[in-house]
């Protein structure tokens, strides 16, 4: 067995999730930044793991394509998803609104993994906008290493 973990992040978190994960997992897993390699072959995977950042309630627009562009490959695959972000209050309707509803309706896992907010990686705008949203002026991180261990679980099964 041999698993995707494919994401896109802004400013590292998603990555740190995603190497959780395929630290977690025993079988062989590749680790893809979309951004960086673009749409990978799904062909030699088994398992494929979908994560994202969110961000004014969205996905990564490369996850948004790439999810699109392989429907229809992602559907003959166990699949998993996940968000990162900081509105856990709003994360369910964000899963729901984030990916193809025909792709998480087959999802053996959907899950949110929290957030982080470094100021020093945002420019002058979103430090301002993060300021206002959420009253912060400092570094926060909220890593939800259950659900990260949950979908662990989930994925190792087969």
């Amino acid at each position: 067995m041999s698993t995707l973990i494919i994401y896109a992040t802004k400013y590292g978190f998603t990555q740190k999730c995603a190497e959780m994960i395929a630290q977690g997992l025993t079988e062989n897993v590749d680790v893809c930044n979309i951004k960086l390699a673009g749409q990978p072959d799904l062909s030699p995977y088994d398992k494929v793991i979908v994560g994202s950042s969110v961000y004014a309630g969205r996905i990564r627009k490369e996850i948004r394509q790439f999810c699109t562009a392989k429907r229809e490959k992602l559907k003959s695959k166990k699949l998993a998803f996940f968000i990162c972000g900081m509105a856990e209050n709003q994360a369910q309707a964000q899963i729901t609104t984030a990916f193809p509803q025909e792709l998480l309706s087959i999802a053996s896992a959907a899950e949110f993994f929290g957030g982080q907010y470094k100021f020093d990686k945002m420019n002058f705008l979103e430090r301002i906008i993060i300021k206002q949203i959420s009253g912060s002026t400092k570094d926060v991180s909220r890593l939800n290493s259950d659900n990260i261990n949950k979908l662990i679980q989930i994925m190792s099964q087969t």
